[in-house]
């Protein structure tokens, strides 16, 4: 029989040092974990590490539970949602692209998934501030459930052609807009201001390390399995989810008793983004940025066939690249915006996007490829993160719904319309085109909006 482990766990506000000692005879051997340097505490801070309190200890230094069980369970659900999610990453274009090898389709496909937040995503801002958002997530999460489950078995039998998938795809993105609406909302209600970084990096962890690392490769593997199989899972995860969130409560918070029209509460979120400058600058920017993001992403999976030569399983680890980049992102960005001026980290992140369009444009190389695709993920998180910590930082709790879906407005319409570009342009000019277009056009916009970025350090 081994040994026993004893250790001792030092925590501190700024690190935490972990020490196990092995003894065997008279040797003593000490790992460390992090490797950060051991803080001067009290005696009666110091513990002996057992099975039973190694678990919450790490779940205290991910979500401190100065965050509350309400946050820890927004996590779970989330992150449940997300690891879905990832499957249809990688499983819905290897779908799309088993039934058609058309640019235009193909493409087709990506837009009618983010067409909905043009078409209901405002509307879905004001649901979100009129009703009660746990039940409103819970029951559109149960539709979405089923949505899956109904094409999972269409898939099965056999009649998933390309217009139910294009359906199917449009259906299931309406859910998601009201879904990820009322979502967002949550967390501001939930926690204070000032953990609003903490919090908003803990849910981009789950996007990074679930939906873009771990979700495509094993999408990939169920759909070489069985072409249902991905979507199956997905919906048991996302079942899963509404099943976790129905169990927060929330506190009240502020409704108008004046009955208002829709279209006067859709135009105060307009309004509100206008008047505030480092939101509105943000809301240009990831609009433009996405066009030309959405141009290049649509043709991906052709991109990786036809110039990398990937296969399924391949091009589920070139988007997991993404998320490798995200890990890193996620290690460095406390000290990051500790040290950088965030107008500074988002004028680099564009020149990054930018310079990630041009290498896929001139590339080949499946290798060169996965290390661009890993520096890009890096950004995207960094990115990401800091955008919404400064939305959710600015806006009145009461407006968050609004608000948030106008800058979904502009972050998905940008997509839509990149898609549409990617589709007309991979079918004229070739998959390489759009990234192309890419490169150009964030070039000329980086230009453009280089000296509006100072707006950002006001936050």
């Amino acid at each position: 029989m081994s040994p026993p482990l004893q250790g001792r766990t030092y925590v501190s506000e700024s690190a935490l040092t972990l020490e196990l000692s092995y003894r065997d005879n008279d040797s003593s051997t000490i790992f460390r974990l992090m490797n950060t340097p051991k803080p001067t505490v009290d005696t009666k801070d110091r513990f002996i590490l057992t099975s039973s309190n190694f678990p919450s200890l790490i779940i205290e230094k991910l979500f401190p539970k100065r965050l509350g069980s309400g946050f820890r369970l927004l996590i779970a659900s989330s992150w449940s949602a997300y690891l879905g999610d990832g499957f249809a990453l990688a499983a819905l274009p290897l779908l799309i692209a088993s039934r058609t090898h058309n640019p235009s389709l193909v493409a087709l496909a990506a837009l009618l998934q983010r067409l909905p937040w043009l078409l209901f995503g405002l509307a879905s801002g004001v649901v979100a501030d009129r009703f009660n958002r746990i039940k409103l997530v819970v029951l559109v999460e149960a539709v979405r459930a089923g949505l899956l489950i109904a094409l999972a078995i269409t898939i099965f039998l056999g009649w998933a052609n390309i217009t139910l998938l294009l359906v199917a795809a449009f259906a299931i993105g309406i859910s998601e807009v009201f879904s990820e609406t009322a979502t967002d909302t949550i967390a501001p209600t939930l926690i204070r201001s000032e953990d609003l970084s903490l919090a908003t990096s803990r849910r981009y962890t789950g996007v990074v390390t679930l939906n873009q690392l771990a979700g495509p490769p094993i999408g990939s593997f169920l759909y070489a399995a069985g072409a249902s199989l991905p979507f199956i899972g997905q919906a048991l995860l996302v079942g899963t989810g509404a099943l976790t969130i129905s169990r927060v409560k929330l506190p009240p918070h502020p409704r108008s008793d004046k009955k208002s029209h829709l279209g006067r509460e859709v135009i105060d979120g307009w309004r509100w983004i206008i008047h505030h400058g480092p939101v509105r600058t943000l809301f240009v920017t990831i609009f433009i940025f996405n066009i030309t993001f959405g141009a290049a992403w649509a043709v991906l999976v052709l991109f990786a066939e036809e110039r990398l030569g990937l296969g399924s399983f391949g091009f589920g680890v070139l988007t997991a690249a993404s998320a490798v980049g995200g890990v890193i992102g996620t290690s460095f960005y406390g000290w990051l915006t500790k040290k950088v001026a965030l107008s500074n980290i988002l004028r680099v992140g564009l020149i990054i996007e930018a310079l990630t369009h041009l290498s896929f444009a001139i590339t080949r190389n499946a290798i060169f490829a996965t290390i661009v695709m890993t520096i890009f993920g890096a950004h995207a998180f960094i990115w990401g993160t800091a955008a919404v910590t400064v939305r959710q930082r600015s806006v009145p709790t009461e407006l968050q719904g609004r608000v948030g879906s106008v800058y979904s407005i502009g972050m998905y319409g940008g997509l839509v319309i990149g898609s549409a570009l990617g589709g007309v342009i991979g079918s004229r000019f070739g998959v390489t085109a759009p990234f192309w277009f890419a490169f150009y056009g964030s070039i000329i916009f980086i230009v453009f909006i280089w000296k509006q970025l100072h707006h950002l350090a006001d936050v």
